[in-house]
């Protein structure tokens, strides 16, 4: 075959002119195999065989003709058919896959399409009430993992049995005097900081005043919150404590006005040397001081870890509210648990979103117009150094709420609930003043969680009568229920919070109380992108360190809210 199509293309290009049977019958003639070149002996046979050798020439030519226009074509296009056969096939399965990655693509689109038209904050919407899909429940829904809160334990607590090498009253270098500002949770830290200064000083602590507070205008004495009998029996081994102002000091108005009775420079979050080195020679001279102010003015890792254990002492040992208190705190429990047929555990959730702190804030909340206008003029009234012109207030807005530094609103809250897992049924006590908006901005968790009550709601108007006469009684009752709550739940930082969370600490890790990573939900619910189960598992994943489990201390942390290196030991 190879040599046919050789000859043939030879013998086009050397007679183009020429046809195919001229040129067939040239070579035949040529041919030793011709009848005229044979032996005689064959030509005989050859004659028979003419016909044969007809049919012979013609097939052979015709096989020619198919070899040179295979050859031809061949020079014109270098591929053979079966080699455009097997291209074909393999763009086919290339076409396949293409099409194959295609419908994947779209797949995956569509998915993803229908997540972001699901963002959390587009949880059916009907009017002001928002529907979010059910989570199912975690274990560890109502408390922490057992094996993560078993290997510490309390160990503040009074010594028994210990010989007392505390001086007599008159024996102590002086007396000191203080003043616990704010509300009932900044007096507290104040009482428990001053009975750890006079421990330093080694003096006598005069029962601490509670000064009124600009906000509450409440009057409330020592005696009408704390149960102060307790409060000096449980600490006499500890710093010599006397109810009043010694009656050998006559002028008692000069320990409340004059300067020359005042420790005014006491810098914030004081080493214990400095009282040693700057306070203690003027009670030794003056016998008598009054320190002020007195709010965050003992530091944490820069006084003696003894020091520290006393502060834990005094918060949860010594520091009792009155019984008559304590008793309707615990009405109040049990009412929470026994809301339903069955008893029940049930939530505190300590909103903090009064008008007050929305202003101090300084962030931007949902409302109308009319809403952010007389709040501007609200916080131009309240806080004219930090309002300035207004004009910056927008940027500040929007880098507090980035940061996670802005309280988190009702509806806001009600979401985060929800993609934790608990369900609409849950029972949530409130914790809260006056919520800035009212029943409008309450009504997105109420109507989520309709289950929801505060201690007016738990009570008659006769039970609370007798409270009343102090709002700081009233926020000891929020603070005890928060206490003994299951679940406990803060939604911006404060003395409150950080007070309840670390007391809960202290009394077992196994009390759950969540503290809301804002900066997360901020950004979350500010992605129109974030589907639903994205967010849930967000939610869930980074709450999970953040419910009151053990955490290590580090420099300059904060004792109210983490008391586990001083206050508590190993199990």
């Amino acid at each position: 075959m190879v040599e046919l199509r050789h000859s043939s293309s030879i013998g086009s290009r050397a007679s183009t002119g020429s046809s195919p049977m001229k040129r067939d019958d040239v070579s035949l003639a040529s041919s030793p195999l011709s009848p005229a070149n044979l032996p005689s002996s064959l030509a005989a046979a050859a004659v028979v065989d003419d016909d044969d050798d007809d049919n012979r020439t013609r097939h052979s030519r015709d096989r020619g003709l198919r070899n040179l226009f295979a050859n031809q074509l061949h020079s014109l296009f270098p591929f053979s058919f079966t080699d455009d056969v097997r291209v074909h096939t393999h763009n086919s399965r290339i076409s396949t896959f293409v099409l194959l990655f295609i419908c994947f693509t779209l797949i995956i689109s569509v998915f993803s399409v229908v997540n972001r038209l699901n963002s959390p904050y587009l949880c059916k919407k009907d009017g002001i009430t928002l529907h979010c899909p059910r989570v199912k429940e975690h274990p560890s829904l109502w408390e922490n993992p057992y094996s993560a809160t078993t290997s510490w334990k309390p160990c503040a607590e009074r010594r028994v049995g210990v010989f007392s090498d505390l001086p007599a009253e008159n024996e102590t270098n002086g007396y000191i005097f203080i003043h616990a500002e704010g509300g009932l949770n900044q007096q507290r830290i104040a009482i428990c900081n001053a009975v750890a200064v006079a421990k330093i000083m080694n003096a006598t602590l005069i029962l601490p005043v509670l000064k009124q507070d600009q906000i509450w205008k409440d009057q409330t004495k020592f005696e009408d919150i704390f149960d102060v009998d307790h409060f000096i029996d449980y600490l006499k081994d500890d710093v010599r404590i006397v109810r009043d102002i010694p009656e050998w000091f006559t002028d008692k108005s000069e320990l409340f006005t004059s300067i020359k009775r005042t420790v005014k420079n006491i810098p914030k979050y004081a080493p214990a040397q400095f009282y040693i080195d700057n306070v203690l020679p003027r009670i030794k001279e003056k016998k008598i001081m009054s320190l002020k102010p007195f709010v965050d003015r003992l530091g944490y890792d820069n006084v003696p870890q003894e020091i520290n254990r006393l502060r834990c002492r005094v918060n949860y040992h010594a520091l009792k509210f009155l019984p008559e208190i304590e008793q309707m705190a615990d009405q109040l429990v049990s009412r929470m648990r026994n809301r339903t047929a069955d008893s029940n555990p049930f939530m505190a959730l300590h909103l903090r979103f009064e008008k007050g702190m929305v202003g101090l804030s300084f962030c931007d909340f949902v409302g109308t117009r009319v809403e952010k206008a007389l709040m501007a003029l609200y916080r131009l009234k309240e806080w004219p150094r930090r309002f300035k012109d207004g004009s910056h207030l927008w940027a500040l807005a929007l880098q507090k709420r980035k940061e996670g530094r802005c309280p988190l609103e009702p509806g806001e809250v009600a979401v985060m609930l929800r993609a934790m897992g608990y369900p609409k049924e849950t029972q949530i006590y409130v914790a809260s003043g006056q919520v800035y908006g009212g029943q409008n901005r309450m009504a997105p968790l109420r109507n989520m969680f309709p289950n929801l009550v505060t201690k007016e709601e738990l009570t008659t108007k006769a039970e609370l009568d007798g409270f009343r006469k102090h709002v700081t009684s009233l926020a000891a009752l929020d603070f005890l229920v928060c206490l003994k709550s299951d679940v406990f739940v803060m939604t911006h930082g404060g003395n409150f919070a950080k007070l309840i969370i670390g007391y809960r600490r202290y009394m077992g890790h196994r009390l759950k109380s969540i503290k809301p990573d804002k900066g997360l939900m901020s950004k979350s619910l500010g992605d129109p992108y974030m589907g639903w189960a994205s967010f849930v598992e967000d939610a869930v994943v980074t709450h999970q360190t953040r419910t009151g489990l053990p955490e290590e201390t580090f420099p300059n942390y904060d004792i109210w809210e983490n008391p586990l290196t001083p206050c508590m030991c190993r199990a």
